[in-house]
């Protein structure tokens, strides 16, 4: 819900600088845009591709692989148990893998194209 309501009373700090469309499509063509996409892109794609096939040999183990499955792997857990596990286990190692490189390699870079703007504006 947006509304038109002042500022609240007392409050002297303006809200950040807008930059102008212009400025926004000049900095989508800067090298340095080019080099934050193409590191976000290379950690995301083969990591989301990997995990998607990861996912797909699980479904596809379980449906088509019934025995392998069921083997028992210790007391009553089976390799699709196993299997299962993994799944959770990737899911958070991706997220920290993730987390990790967008601290050190993504937000840097994003940090500085926003100051830049909010400069410039």
């Amino acid at each position: 819900m947006a509304t038109d309501a002042p500022p609240p009373e007392g409050s002297t700090e303006p809200g950040p600088a807008q930059p102008t469309t212009e400025a926004f499509i000049a900095e989508q063509d800067s090298a340095e845009f080019g080099e934050l996409r193409h590191s976000y892109r290379s950690f995301a794609f083969p990591l989301t591709v990997g995990f998607i096939l990861w996912y797909l040999l699980y479904v596809l183990l379980s449906n088509y692989a019934g025995g392998f499955m069921g083997t028992k792997v210790y007391s009553n857990f089976n390799v699709a148990f196993v299997f299962g596990l993994a799944q959770f286990l990737t899911t958070f190692l991706i997220a920290w893998f993730y987390s990790r490189h967008a601290s050190a390699k993504l937000d840097p870079k994003g940090e500085a194209i926003k100051s830049r703007m909010e400069a410039d504006a």
